[in-house]
């Protein structure tokens, strides 16, 4: 047998020798938002969602979904006012508190917010 010969017979007889693996599944192309936020605000954002659904480690990846979610729809300067006008709400400020409750502007910057998570019950299952 002539040496390219033996080399052929050689990596035929190695191929079927090595076990039959599945070739691994194409990894989806990382997801990046329109917005780019803080990491400690989408860690906060995260935390947060896994601690009202007790910290289920299941529901990570649902969580980051809606972060990510979030940050295709609003401006981290729009989601930065929305959630502190949350707060505020929250809070119980008595009538400074109105301020973050009953003015046009508050309104619209937590209704912003509130399509947004609409749009998460959506798109993250």
């Amino acid at each position: 047998m002539t040496r390219p010969a033996l080399r052929i017979a050689l990596t035929a007889m190695l191929a079927l020798a090595l076990p039959a693996r599945p070739l691994p599944a194409r990894a989806e192309a990382p997801h990046h938002p329109k917005h780019d936020y803080p990491t400690a605000a989408r860690a906060d954002y995260v935390i947060g969602c896994l601690a009202a659904n007790g910290f289920k480690r299941e529901l990570l990846d649902k969580c980051a979904c809606g972060i990510d979610t979030i940050a295709d729809l609003m401006s981290y300067d729009d989601y930065e006012k929305a959630d502190t006008i949350l707060r505020m709400q929250q809070g119980g400020l008595g009538e400074r508190g109105a301020l973050f409750r009953d003015t046009p502007i508050a309104k619209d910057e937590t209704e912003k917010l509130r399509r947004a998570q609409a749009e998460v019950n959506l798109r993250c299952k």
